[in-house]
């Protein structure tokens, strides 16, 4: 309890995690996107390009080119349609989780929890045009001004050659406090220049009235706010992530499927927290609790290693293993 509340002291906006289930894939975060955050945002446009759109089905959405100028480069499919983007793309962060070296996306999507609760964060979701989105794919943002806009009047453009994009300026506050919010939430690498570009654009573009009423809709989903958001914290350079992520329910809340479908938190409080109590095998990559784990002290101790939480064990790429009951 004292470690929860410690977190929940650290990450203030957290508390109402407690009680808020997150979406718990990809495709519930997009219906609840649809349903609880951009409902009525399509008229006001999207975020890359501004603009707008008609809802079609569940959660897709035409765009209408004339609504801001938009003009095709090269996939007219997807022009005309809405996509979610991940602002933190998912090759990005899931190339930091060892289930994307042993398998790509769709390993980690059936095998790592914590890639799930990111790949599902819907504070790192917005509504974009798909042609931007499949043409921004998974690089850094960047100052382009030396590229020339490829959308008519949009004003995100992609440079291919630097493998870099540049969102329009309304844009710009919005997804570099997303970015330091996936960056330390869940503890990610970033390198000192994406840090500089972020905090420079944090603070020359502040949040707009719609970036803190689509943070409290979030807040509502998730069960917490974007603390960059609401200024709860600020982001030096050269610092280390938290990772409060890792280690709250936040991460918890997003129950994944199969045989070990206990959450991280679940398996936490399981173990008690305390100093290596999970075990895990790094032959196998799986690890053992000593509650309902049969093989918890038959790990041999040449391949014994040991982590303080589950949640540690996987945030260092073991799994559950499949035995445990």
């Amino acid at each position: 309890m004292k470690t929860t509340a410690l977190i929940l002291a650290a990450f203030p906006a957290a508390i109402s995690l407690v009680c808020t289930a997150a979406p718990a894939t990809f495709d519930q975060a997009k219906v609840e996107l649809r349903e609880r955050v951009y409902f009525d945002r399509n008229l006001q446009g999207d975020t890359y390009c501004g603009c707008t759109w008609r809802w079609v089905g569940r959660t897709g959405g035409r765009i209408d080119p004339r609504s801001c100028g938009y003009e095709v480069r090269a996939l007219p499919e997807r022009a005309a349609r809405i996509e979610y983007e991940h602002i933190t793309p998912a090759w990005s962060f899931g190339h930091q989780r060892q289930c994307w070296q042993n398998g790509g996306r769709k390993n980690c999507v059936a095998t790592d929890p914590v890639f799930r609760a990111m790949e599902a964060d819907a504070h790192n979701l917005t509504v974009v045009v798909g042609e931007v989105n499949a043409d921004r794919s998974h690089y850094n943002y960047a100052q382009l001004s030396k590229t020339p806009y490829q959308y008519g009047a949009c004003a995100t453009r992609v440079d291919f050659n630097q493998r870099a994009a540049e969102p329009r300026d309304e844009a710009k506050g919005l997804v570099a406090r997303v970015q330091l919010y996936m960056h330390d939430w869940y503890g990610l690498r970033m390198s000192r220049q994406q840090q500089q570009l972020f905090t420079a654009w944090d603070r020359m573009y502040p949040p707009s009235d719609w970036e803190l009423e689509r943070d409290r809709r979030i807040a509502k989903v998730m069960g917490h706010s974007n603390p960059y958001v609401t200024g709860e914290r600020t982001w030096t350079v050269g610092q280390q992530p938290s990772g409060d992520g890792l280690a709250t329910p936040g991460v918890a809340t997003h129950p994944f499927q199969g045989k070990n479908s206990r959450s991280i938190l679940q398996h936490s409080q399981m173990t008690g927290a305390t100093a290596g109590s999970v075990i895990g095998n790094r032959n196998s990559r799986v690890y053992h609790l000593p509650t309902g784990c049969p093989s918890y002290d038959l790990v041999r101790e040449h391949n014994r290693v040991s982590f303080q939480t589950a949640a540690q064990a996987e945030q260092a790429g073991f799994r559950l293993a499949g035995n445990c009951r």
